[in-house]
Parts: structure tokens; sequence; C-alpha cells
């Protein structure tokens, strides 16, 4: 029996073959695509099937960065993470609370 090519299974590899020609909107959503990556590993949460707390904790992260800069835009890429990790219902649901100021993680107020 041979070993199955493992460069066949590489998902990358749909970005391999030649794109026809896009709309500027069109490349612009492709290289989004292109550049999206999930949330970097924490070793604090190696171990665990259920990510909540590594969700949690991404997601006061970026507050605490908002806290200490004050630069939105510089902790862009830490929301980014969060989002990744996190359901689009906590993470809204916390968005509203911050706004409501009944968050209870991090104040960055």
């Amino acid at each position: 029996m041979t070993k199955p090519d493992i460069e066949a299974y590489k998902l990358n590899k749909i970005f391999t073959a030649p794109v026809g020609d896009l709309s500027a909107e069109q490349q612009e959503l492709l290289n989004e695509v292109k550049a999206t990556r999930t949330t970097p590993r924490d070793n604090r949460f190696a171990g665990a099937q259920n990510q909540a707390n590594h969700c949690w904790n991404r997601y006061n992260e970026w507050l605490v960065c908002l806290k200490s800069t004050k630069d939105e835009e510089g902790c862009k890429n830490m929301r980014n993470y969060a989002l990744k990790i996190c359901p689009s219902i906590w993470s809204n649901k916390w968005d509203e609370e911050r706004d409501e100021g009944i968050y209870p993680g991090i104040k960055t107020d």
C-alpha cells in the first residue's frame, strides 16, 4: 500500500489555480479570504476541548489593549482574534453589554 500524497490534501491548493479577470471588489474579497487566519495557539488552553475560556480571554485582551492604548486601529488584530474564536452571538452580546455599561469583564471607560 502506498502513502497518500499529502500535498493533494492541502487546503491552500484552492488558491494555486489561476483566477480569471476579477473586478476590484472581487479581488479585494479574494485577498481578504486569503489573509484570513484563526487565532494563534495559546498554551494556556492547549489541551482544552471547550474553548469558551480562550474566547473570553481573547475578547478581554482586546479590551485591555483598547484601555491601555486608546487606539482602536492598533488593537484591530486582537479584536479579529476574538471574533475568530468566539461565537458571534457571544461577541455581539458582549458588545451590546459594553454599550449599555453592564459588561462584566474589562471596563474601557
